[in-house]
């Protein structure tokens, strides 16, 4: 294992997740699996006490900033946290399952989680370029005042948190689509509370992880030293890149990582 190459391509992924807000985790888990061939299991355990650092750091400073939404954050986490350690619980069962090719499944499921998300994205982003008078239906956004509205709140933060649990991935992609569609956040709020909320997700992912064995921490601490001076980069750099260009790069590159992925054998 090559840890100044691993530690040199976290801070190349930190500098992106900085500039383009594009989670870490879609692109650091398949970099372990392809790159460094670590098995999918030993790559998502990793990766997600790896990400938590750098979420939690992000989301320290939005908190103290007060940019974000804490009661959109406080709901989605009410259901994240118990979906992601549901999501844990299936990976403990599918251990025990001598007949279960577990890293083999997990390839397909990471594959498919990765590439769901980055078509949706993409296809956001292109809309808004090509067509950008295009009016698109708006989903009824949810009330938190009443019971009705944290509910869908809560179940939707299940549902994506056991995928979470599950993968590593979309713990921030996916969320700022909900908040995008079912909230209509702003975009200043929209950041800081993705990051809060997937630093309150990932910090509970983490410890479940950590009860299957499979975090490997000669893996963790590089990807710590690259990553994070990586996003503290990126995030200096954001104001100067061309967004659209690098986003639209990035998608194209993890439909096709996404889709190797998921046929994986």
């Amino acid at each position: 294992m090559d840890y100044l190459l691993l530690s040199f391509l976290s801070f190349a992924v930190g500098i992106v997740v900085g500039l383009t807000g594009i989670g870490g985790a879609s692109l650091i888990t398949p970099m372990l699996i392809f790159v460094f061939q670590v098995p999918a299991s030993i790559a998502i355990s990793s990766d997600v006490v790896a990400a938590t650092l750098m979420k939690v750091v992000g989301g320290w400073q939005h908190w103290q900033q007060q940019t974000l939404d804490r009661t959109i954050a406080k709901w989605l986490a009410l259901g994240s946290v118990p979906g992601s350690l549901a999501g844990v619980g299936l990976l403990h069962l599918m251990r025990r399952s001598h007949d279960l090719n577990l890293d083999a499944l997990l390839l397909h499921l990471i594959g498919y989680t990765i590439l769901g998300v980055t078509l949706l994205a993409l296809l956001q982003l292109l809309l808004f370029s090509f067509v950008p008078t295009l009016t698109v239906p708006v989903l009824p956004k949810l009330d938190l005042e009443t019971g009705w509205g944290r509910l869908l709140t809560i179940v939707i933060g299940a549902i994506l948190g056991c995928i979470v649990g599950l993968t590593s991935v979309s713990s921030g992609s996916m969320f700022a689509l909900v908040l995008i569609a079912f909230f209509q956040l702003d975009a200043r709020k929209l950041v800081g509370t993705d990051i809060v909320q997937a630093a309150i997700l990932l910090s509970f992912t983490a410890v479940g992880h950590l009860t299957l064995g499979t975090v490997d921490w000669s893996l963790v601490l590089p990807i710590w030293a690259g990553s994070v001076p990586g996003v503290l980069l990126g995030a200096k750099l954001c104001q100067l890149a061309p967004q659209k260009a690098l986003r639209f790069m990035i998608y194209v590159i993890l439909v096709g990582v996404s889709w190797k992925l998921a046929h994986s054998v």
